[in-house]
């Protein structure tokens, strides 16, 4: 599916960025089957009509990256990373007011697509504020490199993960990256230096079996009971703390959720082994170790035969410095300050790819720039105004200057 071409809208007032979001929006990228191969298509005949290189990077079969590349004047200099995800989550049709994939825009100006928010917006607008930088003649010393990536919704193991690791990654130079944040209701934009570890938990719970009818001493039910509660009273504290103290926002504090349960084979058997799995968001300022010594002694006081293990373990906890010292912070936020933006800084409450990048030596930040907007990623009716839209436009057509005008660091030479 090729986009309409620049200038071009589809009737009426409707600004051509407009269009082509909308047009994005309308492939259909969701999981378990997203069509990534439309995706790339659309995407690559962007950059190439904004004479922008282009490569393609298999991470592994059906997974490609599309590199979209702006050379700077500078190639030597490190270069600025534009990431997004072409990937989106399902949707249930039956709970949304127009089409998830149509990209309906309402009389308010409202364009409702799965996507919309979490991230084909960012897409469009990294490539749209290049579209207006280049009209206007502009170049600057560092490169510019576009990363459209698969799999992020998933936990960007065949994507991200991947790709940081191939030479064709080392080969881009990144010095500092731009990736997903998130909407935020109020006048305020929320910018994310970090995010929380992500620890998917199976504790299994192995007792004693036997007939439904008797009182069976030592069971896996009563065991998980335990670890169920030892977990869950964990929850209530970190709730808690997130509840009585107004400076702590949804990163700062350990997130746990209680997602699985596993175990019987009948309603008269009592079964010999049970399991539960839990989703844990830990913040940077949590230690690791200790917090891992915690969930080892309430499996312990379970009772015998209760282990867990791991589906999914993040330890990296690197942040990216929000002080005046960085000279990528310096330039980000010193474009906000002559924009008259009001930042909120923030922890990631989950996780996108940024953790790949920050994990693989590169400063990285969070940023949506969505604001005056209900946080609807992942939800039904997932929506952005189009006015929002455009204004984000104008914010990277901004900022992106000031990145790859920042002059040679001292490791550059």
């Amino acid at each position: 599916m090729a986009p309409r071409k620049p200038g071009k809208s589809t009737g009426g007032s409707e600004d051509p960025s407009v269009t082509l979001f909308r047009e994005y929006l309308r492939i259909n990228t969701v999981h378990p089957k997203p069509d990534y191969d439309a995706a790339i298509q659309f995407l690559e005949h962007i950059g190439t009509d904004l004479g922008l290189t282009c490569q393609k990077v298999e991470v592994c079969q059906g997974r490609v990256v599309l590199v979209l590349t702006w050379q700077g004047t500078n190639p030597n200099l490190r270069s600025i990373l534009l990431n997004s995800h072409t990937d989106v989550v399902p949707v249930f049709e039956e709970h949304w007011t127009y089409p998830p994939f149509e990209a309906v825009k309402d009389s308010q100006g409202n364009i409702y697509a799965r996507g919309a928010q979490d991230m084909k917006c960012v897409s469009i607008q990294y490539l749209e504020a290049i579209r207006r930088l280049k009209a206007e003649g502009k170049c600057f010393a560092r490169t510019i490199h576009l990363t459209f990536v698969p799999d992020e919704e998933v936990g960007g193991h065949k994507g991200m993960e991947m790709f940081v690791q191939r030479p064709e990654f080392k080969a881009l130079n990144v010095g500092f990256a731009l990736d997903e944040g998130l909407a935020s209701p109020s006048d305020t934009f929320s910018v994310f230096y970090g995010e929380k570890s992500p620890w998917w938990i199976k504790v299994k719970c192995m007792g004693s079996p036997g007939h439904g009818s008797r009182f069976i001493s030592s069971t896996a039910a009563e065991k998980l009971h335990k670890v169920i509660s030892s977990f869950l009273a964990f929850r209530e504290s970190e709730k808690q703390r997130l509840k009585s103290d107004s400076s702590l926002t949804l990163g700062d504090v350990t997130s746990l959720n209680l997602t699985m349960l596993e175990g019987g084979v009948s309603f008269n058997v009592v079964p010999s082994e049970m399991a539960a799995g839990f989703d844990i968001r830990i913040p940077p300022t949590m230690d690791l170790k200790a917090f891992e010594e915690k969930i080892a002694a309430w499996c312990r006081d379970a009772g015998d035969g209760v282990t867990y293990e791991f589906l999914q373990k993040c330890m990296d906890q690197h942040i990216t410095s929000t002080e005046e010292s960085n000279p990528w912070w310096k330039a980000f936020s010193g474009v906000c300050r002559d924009l008259k933006l009001q930042l909120k800084l923030e922890i990631f409450p989950a996780a996108t790819d940024s953790r790949y990048i920050r994990a693989a030596g590169h400063p990285a930040i969070g940023f949506s720039p969505m604001n005056r907007t209900p946080v609807l990623l992942h939800d039904h009716n997932e929506f952005l105004n189009e006015q929002v839209f455009l204004r984000g436009i104008e914010i990277y057509a901004c900022l992106l200057p000031a990145l790859a005008s920042v002059p040679p660091l001292p490791s550059e030479g």
